[in-house]
């Protein structure tokens, strides 16, 4: 019983880290692409560590073992940074190569 409760609010914080990964680097505002990326850094790897540990949980007492990449944690953690990486690299690319041609014929 105190193990499932456990695990619950072990993926509950891994959420939240990841959360706060997507936040600081979308949503930081008058911050350049740059400074996103340097302040994602160190939410990631507290994100990594979280989701690690809840995986550790997840794990635990699994009926066969199953490796720690194949829990749930773990896997919302490769999956959002992935996803993140590549909507982060696209965004960044679109504002330095297209959103200049959008806005140059802007009144001043």
């Amino acid at each position: 019983m105190l193990l499932e409760l456990g695990r619950a609010i072990s993926l509950a914080f891994s959420i939240l880290s990841l959360y706060a990964v997507l936040d600081t680097a979308f949503f930081l505002p008058a911050a350049r692409w740059e400074e996103r990326l340097v302040a994602s850094f160190a939410r990631i790897g507290l994100a990594a560590c979280v989701c690690l540990i809840s995986g550790l949980l997840f794990r635990y007492r699994a009926q066969p073992e199953v490796p720690l990449t194949r829990t749930l944690p773990v896997r919302l953690l490769l999956w959002t940074l992935f996803g993140a990486v590549l909507l982060f690299a696209l965004a960044w690319s679109l504002d330095v190569y297209y959103i200049p041609f959008i806005w140059k014929n802007q009144p001043n």
